[in-house]
């Protein structure tokens, strides 16, 4: 009877346990407390012996932060993690047990497992919790990280803002303070009066790669045991990689919290007053709801959402951007291929992953500036081969910006592999910049459709700022255009990208309502214009005509405009047109540019030097039926206009039947010919045409 007894009392304390008592100090102590009440002269030795060891153990778990930290960095999900979970780990940081080295770690796995857990709303609760640990200088850059997740405007506060400029002022200009202040300065900007860097960095460190390179373990292993394993644990219907953070739809993973959020939420909905987005299934939902709509927590699922991306448009919401901005960068950092070694074997993936972002920049019709910094870390270290479109799509929509410092971060180190590279690459990284120069000019008159000529005024410093940079723009494309052509031998088809770039500089005035216009330097003007491909120099006819275009609107606007003009076309750009079209002219019709060109870099001889050739008639050899780039075409003429002469007299081409070939040229799709002829040598030199007409060979 004795020993039953004193068996039941010692089993107590485990009584105690099971009814979720998570103060191990307390349980020790009630046990004990019950213990010797009851038992208190019943003991035996051997009760004793097993007591002392119970104490022994609890001692050991209180105290060794080694198990601790080997239990909190073996805490790798599967899928998702329960909310009540993470609730219930962080009430321990309330009792006064963990040392500050495992509450930072546990921090920091907060911060590395927070896309995973599955719902927030109890999280966002305990904010004020962790603002409490805001104090702790060793805690603090994590404590800031993971109040910059949960922030929302309503926890921002006077107080708060008050200990975080106090923090400040102590410690001095802290990334991770910045960063709180940033976001808190975009919630609630009449809170704050001091200036912030508006340049976004790099905020907190990322120092949670065995984590995460874990996590994709993980991840793999179950993938290839169950093909469909990581599909239904993130939510989708689709086959995903490894990465879910980027991949992850909107639908959040069926777990006991979140289903019991979804349960009854039109009551919970009105009471909170947002909709969250799990919920949104139709745009007609986005219209009715857009005044009350809440982003999901995982802002990467956004990507991939048109009903979201509709959302960012309407709304510019600046909080909305840094959250994603914040998730982007960090992912683009971690899992860029070339940057980090043990990326290497998932460049399909990271491609993917690029892919996804260029489509929802074209959705939006601006780009990422953290794919700007991105750019401009990693382009550096770039071998222009891995993800090579991915990459010049980004590139093709960076921000309008600075050009002195996109050119020494992005341009620089694009041009030292434009010359080292194939044809192939260089034509690539000419059609991106052609991109980018597009989407610059369409911002442009996106925002001048947007304001009003007061806004308008108002932002001079930024229309000049623009025209600057787009000029910068256009003389280092035109530099590594001339050198490339020297470098491929005035390639065809490295020089239809060339003038394909220039058929949207000539036309910015007109087209975009951009007061710039630059003319392309001789090393692109004298290839195209003496190219044995008759498509170039029909396009380069087409670029010349709108060049012509748009500097006689500009004169006229000059002229009948009574106010004064911030911005007029320098006299240079006019006088290298008019140094281009004697020498069009003088080739393509007068057949006296070798006297007449008087372009520093022109074709100008000595006719002595001419005579040395040896070649018959040198002066008529670039006219429109001479030239190398024309003369099939004036074959084909002859076999149909004289089909009786086999021996092809080019002297035949003269009076009407010169403009019987006019007429022939033009019918075979030489518009940009067409265009030229008739807007610029019928007003150069009419008496020359007639001569040239007329002359007998």
């Amino acid at each position: 009877m004795q020993r039953r007894q004193s068996s039941k009392h010692s089993k107590q304390p485990l009584r105690v346990h099971d009814s979720n008592q998570t103060d191990l100090s307390a349980w020790r102590k009630e046990g004990s407390i019950n213990t010797e009440k009851t038992v208190q002269n019943q003991q035996s030795p051997s009760d004793d012996s097993k007591h002392n060891s119970l104490e022994q153990a609890v001692k050991f778990f209180e105290k060794a932060d080694t198990v601790n930290t080997r239990l909190l960095k073996s805490l790798v999900p599967a899928s998702v993690i329960p909310e009540s979970s993470v609730v219930s780990s962080v009430s321990w940081l309330c009792v006064s047990k963990c040392t500050s080295n495992v509450q930072l770690l546990f921090l920091r796995w907060l911060i590395t497992m927070f896309d995973f857990i599955d719902c927030k709303e109890q999280l966002h609760a305990l904010y004020g919790f962790f603002f409490s640990f805001i104090h702790d200088e060793k805690l603090c850059p994590y404590v800031c990280h993971l109040l910059y997740l949960l922030t929302k405007k309503e926890n921002v506060k006077p107080f708060r803002v008050r200990r975080l400029l106090d923090l400040q002022a102590k410690t001095g200009m802290q990334p991770h303070l910045q960063a709180l202040l940033s976001l808190y300065k975009v919630f609630r900007p009449e809170l704050m009066s001091i200036t912030l860097p508006g340049k976004m960095k790099t905020y907190f460190k990322n120092s949670e790669a065995p984590w995460k390179a874990a996590i994709n373990a993980v991840r793999r292993r179950n993938q290839a045991n169950s093909p469909v394993s990581q599909a239904l644990c993130l939510g989708t219907t689709q086959p995903q990689s490894r990465k879910r953070k980027w991949n992850a739809q909107l639908i959040i993973p069926a777990s006991s919290a979140n289903a019991q959020n979804l349960v009854g939420n039109s009551e919970k909905n009105s009471a909170n007053d947002f909709f969250p987005v799990e919920q949104l299934q139709a745009f007609t939902q986005l219209v009715e709801n857009i005044h009350c709509l809440e982003f999901p927590s995982q802002m990467g699922s956004v990507l991939t959402n048109p009903l979201l991306l509709h959302y960012m448009n309407c709304n510019k919401d600046e909080s909305i951007y840094l959250r994603l901005y914040y998730w982007m960068g960090q992912t683009l950092q971690e899992e860029c291929t070339w940057c980090v070694v043990e990326n290497s074997q998932y460049e399909e993936e990271f491609k993917d992953f690029l892919e996804i972002i260029y489509k929802a920049e074209c959705f939006l019709q601006e780009g990422f500036s953290s794919c700007e910094e991105f750019l401009c870390r990693s382009l550096p270290l770039w071998d222009g081969s891995c993800c090579r479109s991915q990459i010049l799509r980004l590139v093709s929509w960076i921000p309008l910006s600075s050009f002195s410092e996109m050119k020494s971060h992005i341009c620089d180190p694009l041009a030292q592999l434009f010359f080292t590279s194939s044809l192939y690459f260089k034509c690539s990284v000419l059609e991106c910049l052609k991109e980018l120069l597009q989407n610059w000019l369409n911002w442009h008159v996106v925002r001048l459709d947007s304001e009003s000529d007061y806004q308008f005024r108002s932002l001079n410093t930024t229309l000049s700022g623009l025209v600057d940079g787009i000029a910068e723009l256009i003389h280092f494309v035109g530099w590594i255009s001339t050198v490339a052509l020297r470098l491929e031998n005035n390639c065809t088809f490295l020089l239809y990208f060339v003038l394909d770039f220039y058929e949207v500089v000539c036309d910015m005035y007109l087209k975009y309502n951009l007061p710039l216009l630059i003319m392309p330097p001789a090393g692109v003007f004298y290839p195209a214009l003496l190219s044995m491909d008759s498509v170039s120099l029909n396009q380069l006819c087409y670029i010349m005509y709108r060049y012509r275009t748009n500097l006689v609107a500009a004169k006229e606007n000059e002229l009948t405009k009574k106010k004064k003009q911030q911005f007029k076309f320098s006299s240079q750009t006019y006088q290298e047109y008019n140094q281009y079209i004697i020498a069009m002219v003088g080739c393509l019709w007068t057949s006296n540019v070798f006297q007449k060109d008087n372009h520093p870099q022109g074709v100008r001889l000595d006719d002595e030097l001419l005579k040395k050739t040896g070649v018959q008639e040198f002066k008529n050899s670039f006219n429109i039926v001479y030239h190398p780039a024309m003369m099939g075409y004036a074959i084909h003429f002859l076999q149909q206009a004289c089909p009786d002469d086999p021996t092809f007299n080019f002297s035949l081409i003269k009076g009407k039947k010169w403009n019987w070939y006019l007429d022939y040229l033009y019918a075979q799709g030489l518009e940009g010919l067409k265009l030229f002829v008739e807007s610029s040598i019928n007003r150069v030199s009419q008496a020359s045409q007639n001569k040239a007409r007329n002359v007998e060979v």
